[in-house]
């Protein structure tokens, strides 16, 4: 089959096998196809900005797309690793806080504000009583990617995209709140900490409690 005749930006993080499938997926199948990966803080591309695109696909991107490159694209869609119910940071952790009973993943049209744009697809699955952080958002990747091949899919085929009923039901959780929901104190119930530890116990992250100006992280192996 051949290459559809289109031009497509990517944009998503660095070193992430999800990424590296949804970005290679693009090159087989359009006939131009610029992929830019970074990460937290790095500036977006020059020549990225200078050039225009048809369509612009924003996977797990860590730039927030300009409203210039937005206005010029036919088609500018974004995967979220949340339900239309957890828009913004740190989507998981506050599922987990919340004791969501489901979970998902969000493909939706950008706009210039995060997470604000018009939802196409939402994939639902539910969520564990085993689930941690890292447990719950591996497996969002995991029907993020699957949705994503659904979608790009359809623009290879030249197909419209699908208009879904579901919309953002918040303001899209900040980078600030996410910080928030990690610290610990002294006069929080038991019950309290045990959800914010469980949320926001990540990999190397954990939550955190503060004393006398001095600040305690939780040991490794406690409270999993």
């Amino acid at each position: 089959m051949a290459k559809r005749e289109y031009s497509v930006l990517f944009l998503g993080k660095e070193q992430d096998g999800h990424v590296e499938k949804a970005a290679e997926f693009c090159r087989l199948n359009f006939t131009r196809a610029g992929v830019c990966l970074g990460k937290w803080g790095d500036p977006l591309p020059a020549d990225v900005e200078a050039s225009e695109w048809e369509c612009i696909v924003s996977y797990l991107s860590r730039w927030i797309v300009p409203a210039n490159l937005l206005n010029q694209a036919r088609i500018a869609i974004n995967f979220h690793p949340g339900p239309p119910e957890y828009p913004g940071y740190g989507c998981n952790n506050f599922a987990l806080y919340e004791d969501a009973k489901s979970y998902g993943v969000t493909c939706h049209h950008m706009a210039p504000r995060v997470d604000t744009g018009p939802t196409i697809a939402v994939r639902r699955f539910p969520v564990l009583a085993t689930d941690s952080a890292d447990t719950l958002l591996a497996r969002a990747y995991d029907y993020q990617l699957v949705l994503f091949y659904e979608m790009v899919g359809r623009i290879i085929q030249g197909r419209e995209l699908p208009v879904s009923e579901e919309k953002w039901t918040r303001k899209p959780f900040t980078r600030r709140e996410l910080a928030e929901l990690g610290r610990i104190t002294p006069d929080m119930s038991k019950e309290e900490v045990a959800r914010r530890v469980r949320a926001t116990t990540v990999g190397v992250w954990k939550p955190t409690v503060e004393l006398q100006g001095f600040v305690f992280e939780l040991k490794a192996g406690q409270g999993e």
